[in-house]
């Protein structure tokens, strides 16, 4: 079985490159019945001091990162209006709203967001954890890569403490990209094994998907997020292939490779969303 789907994919006006329309019109050419529209919703009341809001800017990401769910709700409510006008004029194709959440463990941020799940309802809410909180800074995995080998250790040990915490908060129908730190040349020892089985264990006992995301490939890895050996620990969970597409071109790309991992270590296959 070939999935025919994608729910992991960015548009314009957050971190990628073409509209919903042209994001749906490429995968329906490529035999897609399914697409999910699911744009970064970033909330934290630092998020403007960190060195990626600056570089956001600079790519006119006007969308990815907002300071309150106010300002998030502002920016996805009109989004979400897109999502449905394009639903409206491609009737042959289903099409999802979706969201890719970054995860922050305190009460304000659980209520806040609470509250903007109610409003915006989406289809599906994926898990990620691009930044960890430091003396009070957001850190993204780029500023993991320079920091000191001391603070890189606390930063990997803090990340897979929040993929825990994100897993277990019963919010997230999966969770993406669960290696992130090893975009930057992190957390490949043999020593974070145990970080990764607890991680897994996590989604096991919560019941949460997670995906076999095959944006890595394109740093010329020969292997996707996450790695092989997260994968052979994954029996029992269910597993879906996303593309993490920020471009009309990424859709699709490498599903056959995806595909040869899950048959290869008998990986159990996501069947429904919420």
């Amino acid at each position: 079985m070939n999935q025919k789907y994608t729910l992991h994919t960015h548009t314009v006006g957050f971190d990628g490159k073409n509209t919903v329309s042209e994001m749906v019109n490429r995968a329906r050419e490529l035999g897609f019945n399914t697409i999910g529209i699911s744009n970064h919703f970033i909330v934290h009341p630092t998020i403007k001091l960190s060195k990626m809001y600056g570089y956001a800017l600079l790519k006119k990401y006007y969308h990815i990162y907002s300071e309150s769910f106010n300002e998030a709700l502002e920016k996805f409510m009109v989004h979400y209006e897109e999502i449905e006008r394009v639903k409206s004029e491609n009737a042959d194709m289903r099409i999802l709203r979706g969201l890719e959440v970054d995860f922050f463990n305190n009460l304000k941020w659980l209520n806040g967001f609470e509250k903007s799940i109610d409003v915006l309802q989406p289809d599906y809410i994926i898990g990620s954890c691009h930044f960890i909180e430091k003396d009070n800074t957001l850190l993204n995995s780029h500023d993991w890569r320079n920091s000191d080998n001391q603070t890189q250790e606390f930063l990997l040990q803090k990340y897979w403490s929040k993929v825990v915490d994100a897993v277990q908060s019963g919010i997230f129908t999966w969770m993406a990209h669960l290696d992130l730190p090893k975009k930057v040349g992190l957390g490949q020892e043999p020593k974070w094994t145990e970080y990764e089985h607890k991680a897994i264990d996590a989604i096991r006992q919560s019941n949460v998907a997670m995906e076999i995301n095959t944006s890595f490939y394109k740093y010329g890895a020969d292997e996707p997020y996450p790695s092989n050996r997260i994968l052979a620990m994954a029996q029992d969970i269910p597993v879906l292939i996303s593309d993490d597409a920020h471009t009309v071109n990424q859709i699709g790309w490498y599903f056959d490779n995806a595909e040869d991992l899950i048959s290869k270590y008998k990986l159990s296959r996501f069947q429904k969303l919420r």
